[in-house]
């Protein structure tokens, strides 16, 4: 190689090498990838993202602490209602009520109070069960409507957090029209978008369990008026 053409691929070479290593720099960073956590606790959203994942943390806890306990509720110990049926023909009603208090369940609890009031007419045992059934119903849905309001709450304010940080990015823009940094801006704004990403996937979940948790103490309901139906039928039954 003749001196003149090694001088210039030597500085080609030189001047080539800075550009590869921006491009090399450039597709790394392109290719980092995004923290999770930086994300979520970000300063600049954290006021937002603390009172979402406080709801998340809400909804996840109610869902369960419901669930375990109408399943609970749902229980019914095997034969319970043959047995008060016998117990009933047999003159045992004694022996009827301790079998319902045995049985921590809102069906026990309802024949009991029937159970209660025999003797009287059947219009005023059935409206016993009937109010004891409205409580209990009542003590099922417990925290069930925080379910729902974390679900449409969740979104809207994830919503508002994105809405405030893009108020912010652009005032910031307008504040200073000469010295714009895109890096940062862009930093600005998908860290305001997380907010919506959070707010959404809070209130789907939210929506989910609350809808969970209303089919399944419908189908409870359903069991306990079957129950007591069946119960005033007994009632009705020639002794």
């Amino acid at each position: 190689m003749t001196p003149l053409l090694y001088i210039q691929s030597e500085t080609i070479a030189n001047s080539v090498a800075p550009v590869i290593q921006t491009v090399t720099e450039t597709a790394q960073s392109t290719t980092e990838e995004i923290s999770v956590m930086k994300l979520l606790f970000d300063p600049a959203s954290l006021w937002i993202m603390i009172p979402l994942l406080i709801m998340f943390a809400l909804a996840i806890y109610i869902f369960v602490e419901r669930w375990l306990t109408l399943t609970q509720a749902a229980k019914e110990e095997r034969n319970f209602m043959n047995n008060i049926k016998d117990f009933i023909h047999d003159g045992k009603i004694d022996s009827a009520v301790a079998l319902c208090r045995g049985n921590d369940t809102p069906l026990a609890r309802m024949i009991e109070k029937g159970l209660s009031r025999i003797g009287k007419p059947l219009e005023d045992i059935s409206t016993a069960i009937e109010n004891t059934g409205k409580l209990e119903i009542q003590k099922m849905e417990k925290h069930v409507s925080i379910l729902g309001t974390i679900s449409g709450a969740g979104p809207m304010l994830g919503f508002l957090g994105t809405v405030v940080g893009m108020v912010i990015a652009f005032h910031d823009m307008e504040a200073n029209p000469n010295n714009l940094d895109i890096s940062v801006l862009a930093s600005g704004i998908y860290t305001a978008m997380m907010t919506t990403v959070v707010g959404l996937i809070v209130g789907i979940i939210g929506y989910i369990c609350y809808n969970i948790i209303v089919s399944k103490i419908s189908n409870v309901v359903y069991v306990l008026e079957a129950k007591a139906t069946e119960f005033m039928d007994l009632l009705h039954e020639p002794l």
